[in-house]
């Protein structure tokens, strides 16, 4: 398996051969280019501190260990905080006035992938050309380490999930009392990992008693497959639906994307975990949202039914974080569960999910099931399309734009179309990693959104056959 860099970090599988897989060599190799980098963002030369958490795979304390020791090597003061979700180092870097996070997660991976995640002094991940600037430093083998007297030193601190906890409370839409006279029962899905402990010690917070958990020890054994998909969360679905719970709360092994699981076992969608906290939100707070080019329309209809403006960002937590700050979105995120509330911070936070949503759900008074009624209903078809390596893919998405010049062309991330006649699109984008274009179609039935699916690829292929 290849090493995979991108602007946000560095992943790969555990184990193999330098170069090809998330080896000690890469993780020494990368983490001090980051040190370099920070150095580098300073105007005099001062001492850096750094954040770092990591989730609860099986890896974790191995690369932890590499990744602190780096930095003190490179003289950098550490901050470890230990088994902490991917929101939770975000917050805890500008709370400690820190220069950087770490968090060492590869998400929704399987077990035998890890990653680090990089984080600026705002607790963001880091901008493209940031990103470009560390690969290059890393590439270049020249790094510096400290001499003796001058290598870093090592705080630990693993208060930082309680303090994310009370920063989520202290939120005024979150109404922690509604929710306790509510008297909820609950289900929690943490794939074992850390969201075993936070989401649990979340509820127990804003005052929910009845919660059963499943699959919450955080050990890093999976039990299921970690993306919160329906065809993986059938376990959680037969406990809700059996127990006759409110509510299932499913999370990744980093807690950055919410999936919920509706009282009669069906799932709530994904999508519409973003799209019901908008609506909350532009219930008391007048403005826009934002969300990638992949997520449903649903958010747009919602946030022009409350007066706001909706605007789509290419994919990716950062350009949507950027997207957000330019077009003041008081709420935004991606359609795959993850929430980012700035009132908090930039970043997707499936703690601040829950707590909005849980307000939201009390305060509607309605079922889950019936809740979800009340969104416009959209169906998402989600495809790939394989090339052979010789086919110039860009000349291909070209000349879709012109094959599908009778609807609204936006071309900021590869191609996607939309029909607002017809309230369908089609988004068709070049993977980085492998000679595929992803093709994801939506429309008010999952057969229309399957057939417009089938039609744009059909045309793809007879483009690719024009354009070797």
């Amino acid at each position: 398996m290849s090493l995979i860099k991108s602007i946000s970090g560095i992943r790969g599988t555990i184990g193999g051969a330098a170069g090809d897989n998330l080896t000690p060599i890469d993780v020494v190799k990368f983490t001090s280019a980051y040190a370099a980098w920070l150095q580098g963002q300073l105007c005099c030369k001062q001492r850096l501190k750094v954040v770092v958490g990591r989730d609860a795979r099986i890896s974790g304390p191995v690369v932890s260990n590499l990744i602190v020791s780096t930095l003190q090597a490179c003289g950098v003061d550490v901050i470890n905080i230990g088994l902490a979700t991917t929101p939770t180092v975000e917050v805890a870097v500008p709370y400690k006035r820190a220069h950087g996070g770490i968090i060492i997660t590869a998400s929704h991976n399987p077990k035998q992938w890890n990653a680090l995640k990089l984080l600026n002094a705002k607790g963001e991940f880091l901008s493209g050309k940031d990103g470009e600037q560390l690969l290059q430093i890393a590439e270049k083998s020249d790094l510096q380490f400290a001499e003796v007297d001058e290598l870093g030193k090592e705080e630990q601190d693993f208060s930082f999930l309680q303090k994310h906890i009370d920063m989520v409370l202290a939120l005024p839409l979150v109404n922690a009392k509604a929710i306790k006279e509510a008297k909820l029962k609950v289900v929690v899905d943490a794939v074992n990992s850390v969201g075993g402990t936070a989401i649990p010690e979340l509820l127990r917070a804003l005052g929910v008693e009845q919660i059963t958990e499943i699959n919450c020890t955080p050990n890093g054994q999976f039990a299921h497959n970690p993306e919160p998909l329906p065809e993986h969360l059938t376990e959680i679905s037969a406990v809700v639906k059996n127990q006759q719970c409110h509510m299932g709360i499913v999370v990744d092994p980093d807690v950055d994307r919410l999936a919920l699981v509706c009282e009669n076992g069906e799932m709530f969608g994904e999508e519409y975990t973003l799209v019901a906290v908008a609506d909350y939100v532009l219930q008391r707070k007048k403005g826009n949202t934002c969300s990638n080019l992949s997520s449903s329309r649903a958010l747009r209809d919602v946030t022009e039914m409350h007066g706001g403006a909706y605007t789509a960002a290419a994919v990716g937590e950062v350009n949507v974080v950027e997207k957000m700050k330019q077009t003041a979105a008081v709420i935004g995120g991606e359609g795959n569960g993850g929430v980012i509330y700035p009132e908090l911070h930039y970043g997707r936070d499936a703690l601040v999910g829950v707590a909005l949503f849980l307000s939201h759900y009390v305060q509607q008074g309605k079922s889950m099931s019936a809740l979800r009624a009340t969104y416009p209903p959209y169906f998402m078809s989600k495809n790939k399309l394989t090339l052979t390596p010789n086919i110039n893919v860009d000349a291909v998405l070209s000349a879709m734009k012109t094959a599908y010049a009778d609807g609204r062309v936006t071309d900021i991330d590869g191609v996607k179309i939309d029909f607002d006649a017809k309230k369908e699109w089609v988004h068709l984008r070049k993977s980085n990693t492998e000679p595929i274009v992803r093709v994801y179609a939506e429309s008010s039935t999952q057969a229309l959104a399957d057939k417009l699916a089938a039609e744009v690829m059909q045309k793809m292929a007879e483009i690719s056959q024009k354009v070797q």
